[in-house]
């Protein structure tokens, strides 16, 4: 799906595929550690760009744009938000600012909250920043979080056990491609043990989670492309600021008791 916003992307800005670049994808099906080898496949085809979301080690011969939920700076992607350095460049999606007010609105939505279930894959670039920032949020509300890691397909059933014999009372989970492929799966759960959920983007809870708040992926792909028409043109990725979202949705899809409320909200950030 975020191949096609980037196509998308490219011919809004005149590319036409097959014509002016040519995408050779690579897939590491949730698995964070197949992406080193799928890196130097795309090095020894002699791409021109490598285009990703994952935190693998920086290439010294190939520019990279990115797109994730991870801090680059945090994860060693770039050196700053605006001079980057090195090859790479793109969008981050702002995790470490988001933590916080997913917190805040899991406890506005559900205030008898008091132990918080939060699933993350720890392979995921940025976690445990993100695992701080949400631990100092629930801090501040009196809040407890339980931590529950997930590494693969295999792991949440496992998790999903622990959670249901633990004394967590809400659930929140990191957005990645590993929780964003058991989407479902999550939302199923959390509606089965009538726990108020809150999720990053908006595909979990039109999988039927409570809520989710975040950017508007679509978006953020598409503006990729401006990325690409500047770098084939001459620019540098080390001098293009990495870039964040300036609109983000809340989506509220049912209230604690699992009643379908389906109410959606745009935000623009302020700048």
């Amino acid at each position: 799906m975020n191949i096609e916003h980037f196509r998308k992307g490219m011919s809004g800005i005149g590319y036409l595929e097959g014509r002016d670049f040519i995408i050779d994808a690579r897939f590491a099906h949730r698995d964070y550690r197949r992406f080193p080898g799928l890196v130097e496949e795309l090095l020894s085809a002699k791409v021109a760009l490598i285009i990703m979301g994952a935190r693998v080690a920086r290439s010294a011969t190939c520019r990279e744009i990115r797109a994730g939920s991870g801090d680059p700076v945090d994860a060693g992607i770039v050196a700053s938000f605006a001079r980057p350095g090195g090859n790479a460049t793109g969008i981050s999606f702002q995790q470490l600012d988001l933590a916080p007010k997913r917190v805040d609105l899991l406890k506005e939505a559900a205030p008898a909250t008091s132990r918080v279930a939060m699933i993350s894959n720890p392979d995921h670039a940025g976690d445990l920043s993100e695992l701080r920032a949400t631990r100092d949020a629930a801090r501040r509300l009196s809040l407890e979080i339980e931590h529950f890691e997930v590494r693969t397909d295999g792991d949440f059933e496992p998790a999903f056990r622990a959670i249901s014999q633990s004394a967590c009372d809400a659930l929140l989970a990191f957005p990645d491609a590993l929780t964003r492929f058991n989407r479902r799966a999550i939302a199923d759960f959390a509606v089965r043990q009538r726990l108020p959920s809150i999720f990053g983007w908006r595909e979990y809870a039109e999988a039927g989670g409570m809520m989710s708040y975040g950017p508007i992926l679509p978006d953020n792909f598409v503006r990729l492309a401006v990325f690409v028409d500047k770098i084939l043109k001459g620019a540098k990725a080390a001098d293009l600021p990495v870039e964040q979202p300036t609109k983000f949705e809340l989506l509220i899809t049912q209230d604690c008791e699992g009643a379908w409320a389906a109410a959606a909200m745009v935000l623009t950030a302020a700048r």
